[in-house]
């Protein structure tokens, strides 16, 4: 069984009409609808603290990895925002967590408005599980990586290999 770990983000945005802003329902919809196609898997969603990712904090942090941590499973997603997934990952460092692939993922699209980005991230995330050994990892546009060694690249809006600094 795949514990998937659904924390808001920009995957969960969908438009409100109301407040003419994107907002983070308190729901798993938007995966649950990217996962409708994969009939063969044995998942399980939790959903826990649905914010963007830089409305997170260090308290919403700990609740992560203490779920991360308590988890029964020991292959699991976290849908988290793009902007601190690489603080919220890189926080897991002070949780023992022998024996769990984990694996971040996101989108830079809310699934309410294409649901392909999302869609195809989360697909790559769960697929990785599959092939990596245990250990902390991002996995976004067609990369899956160690958390240390991948990073958003905010001017060309999309995940890169960590450049090594030359002395």
């Amino acid at each position: 069984m795949i514990a998937i770990i659904n924390t808001g983000g920009t995957f969960n945005k969908v438009y409100d009409p109301i407040r003419g802003e994107l907002t983070i329902p308190r729901n798993d919809d938007a995966p649950r609808r990217a996962l409708e196609s994969m009939r063969g898997l044995s998942f399980e969603i939790d959903g826990l603290i649905y914010k963007d990712s830089l409305d997170m904090d260090d308290a919403d942090r700990l609740q992560l990895c203490r779920h991360i941590q308590s988890s029964k499973s020991s292959r699991i997603v976290v849908i988290h925002g793009t902007d601190t997934m690489h603080l919220s990952a890189a926080a897991l460092k002070e949780y023992p967590i022998a024996g769990k692939s984990v694996v971040f993922t996101g989108s830079m699209y809310p699934f309410s408005i294409d649901p392909i980005e999302a869609t195809a991230n989360l697909s790559f995330a769960i697929c990785a599980l599959e092939y990596i050994p245990e250990g902390v990892y991002i996995a976004m546009h067609g990369l899956v990586l160690p958390s240390a060694e991948i990073r958003k690249n905010r001017e060309l809006g999309l995940f890169e290999r960590v450049k090594e600094e030359r002395v």
